[in-house]
């Protein structure tokens, strides 16, 4: 047994607990050989002990390589890692990012307005948490009224926008959370978004994209919306400056009344926590956030009011609530009827155990087509990690590699790799039950592949000459919503925020920190200098040689 001490927040690193050693023996003796198909021939009641409803979604686990006993050793495995501990000391306050010294409070932003120690509602209600985290209530409630000061008037300005007719196309510029998020959110309840307002999202520093945008807009008629926390991001900042430079050439003052620098401050607002920055650029319109929200996690914020500009503030406010729905069910259910759990758990079981180094997300409802884009960044993001949160090195892999297109596209596309290929692929079905449009027969059929595919990838096909064959009990799990509304909407991506937790907490990794992404960042500065003035001195060959090239 290793001699690391234990992890932040009462936490034991997976791989040195007695059921990691269990999992292994299972997984030796019985888990390499499962076979969903003699699973499903000798109980007849695996799909009701292996599904479940939470709040707006319901899964179905039946069809992955799984077992009562397998999912029994898993819940050991996170009670002895500490993931309850861990859980409840986020929703406590606790500063669980502990490399930057943070609390995670994504789920602040979502919780209802007023609280109280003994209202079981609350995320506090119930919390087991260190003596030492008590003094946190007090600042949740602090945090929490800032969070409600910051809403209620973007939700206002929202409405603003709204009944604006003069502004016809709002540009959102940002990259990260601050453009998969609100992008991702947009397109999958457009069919909520009512005012005729078109949204465009520019994240690229590419300015192909920038300019591609632009080319159809009119000034006077467009409100930009510049997303980065810090306002300094260089993205983020080199296309806000073009789309200014852009802005001030273009913009027609019919009034005859407004400055050039007031028509910025109408068509200009800011989500930042650098209000003097944004002051400085023009912009007197800012909303802004907090610490404790890490970009992948800001949708929620005020880095979601190009969403509420689509759905309109009651429907904001419905996103909101299906997430904190979701919340709950993560905070109190038992873990054995947690399905956030159930799913961090099963990651873990087929990265560590069964070697699965993917998992494909297909939705199947053309707007969910950008989720698959978002949960690459909260997944790989969260847990691409390969030292623990004491900066130990792990002996064992993190994070799968999440992609995926939306069925039925992907089926005339990569489906014969997740059918026939050498390597496994655990496969997500993401349905929704009704549609939101009365075109006849599309449902059904769109339907009936989705549950065709799953049922075609667990059965297989025998084919004795070879090419025809399908080896079959290749896993999967289908989560359904009855409807795609804001509500849902907010339960389901709630519900993946708090599988990637339950994953990292195992993996005893800190989720909640990116230091990956600032390397390449920080060389990208000086290539740059570089490349202006052709000092190639002390770079490794390759580097110098596609200088040398570029500046040909």
């Amino acid at each position: 047994m290793s001699s690391i001490p234990p992890l932040p927040n009462r936490r034991t690193r997976g791989d040195l607990t007695a059921a990691w050693a269990a999992l292994q023996q299972h997984f030796d003796e019985q888990g390499k050989n499962f076979d969903a198909r003699d699973a499903f021939a000798t109980d007849a009641n695996r799909f009701e002990t292996l599904s479940q409803q939470a709040p707006y979604v319901f899964a179905d686990l039946s069809k992955n390589r799984l077992d009562t006993a397998t999912q029994a050793l898993l819940m050991d495995l996170a009670r002895q890692s500490g993931v309850e501990a861990h859980r409840d000391a986020m929703f406590a306050g606790e500063k669980i990012n502990n490399a930057e010294n943070r609390a995670v409070m994504h789920w602040l932003l979502r919780t209802a307005e007023s609280i109280e120690n003994n209202d079981s509602n609350t995320p506090l209600a119930g919390v087991s948490i260190a003596s030492s985290a008590i003094n946190n209530i007090a600042n949740i409630k602090t945090d929490l009224a800032l969070v409600h000061q910051t809403l209620t008037p973007m939700l206002a300005y929202a409405e603003q926008i709204r009944a604006d007719a003069q502004i016809t196309d709002i540009v959102n510029i940002g990259i990260g959370g601050s453009d998969l998020g609100p992008l991702m959110a947009v397109l999958a309840l457009d069919s909520f978004a009512t005012t005729g307002k078109r949204l465009h999202f520019v994240s690229n520093v590419d300015g192909h994209e920038l300019a591609a945008v632009l080319k159809n807009l009119k000034a006077e008629n467009t409100l930009f919306l510049v997303a980065s926390k810090t306002f300094t991001t260089i993205e983020t900042m080199t296309n806000a400056l073009s789309a200014k430079a852009w802005f001030e050439v273009n913009y027609v003052d019919k009034s005859n009344l407004l400055t050039k620098d007031k028509g910025i401050s109408r068509h200009f607002a800011a989500l930042t926590t650098n209000v003097a920055a944004a002051n400085a650029f023009g912009i007197s319109t800012t909303f802004g956030f907090w610490d404790w929200v890490g970009g992948r996690y800001s949708l929620w914020s005020a880095i979601g009011l190009p969403i509420a500009v689509a759905i309109g503030a009651q429907g904001f406010r419905d996103l909101l609530a299906g997430a904190s729905a979701m919340d709950e069910h993560f905070r109190t259910a038992p873990l054995e009827s947690n399905l956030p759990v159930k799913l961090g758990l099963l990651d873990v079981w087929y990265r560590n155990f069964h070697g699965f180094t993917s998992r494909c997300v297909a939705p199947y409802h053309s707007a969910l087509k950008r989720l698959p884009a978002y949960l690459q960044q909260l997944e790989m993001e969260s847990n691409g990690k390969q030292v623990d949160a004491n900066g130990e090195l792990l002996p064992f892999s993190t994070s799968a590699v999440v992609w995926g297109e939306p069925g039925t596209n992907g089926q005339h596309a990569f489906f014969q790799m997740l059918h026939q290929g050498t390597d496994v692929v655990p496969v997500e079905f993401i349905a929704v039950k009704n549609a939101r449009h009365n075109l006849p027969g599309h449902q059904q059929r769109l339907l009936a592949n989705a549950v065709a595919q799953a049922q075609a990838l667990m059965m297989g096909k025998k084919d004795d000459g070879g090419h025809k064959n399908f080896p079959g009990n290749r896993p999967s799990t289908t989560i359904l919503l009855e409807n795609l509304t804001p509500a849902s909407f907010g339960a389901l991506i709630a519900l993946y925020e708090h599988r990637v937790f339950v994953a990292g907490s195992v993996w005893g990794i800190n989720s909640f920190d990116q230091w990956g992404v600032e390397l390449g960042k920080v060389l990208a500065v000086d290539i740059e200098k570089r490349m202006s003035s052709g000092d190639l001195s002390g770079l490794d060959g390759s580097t110098r040689g596609l200088l040398a090239k570029l500046k040909a």
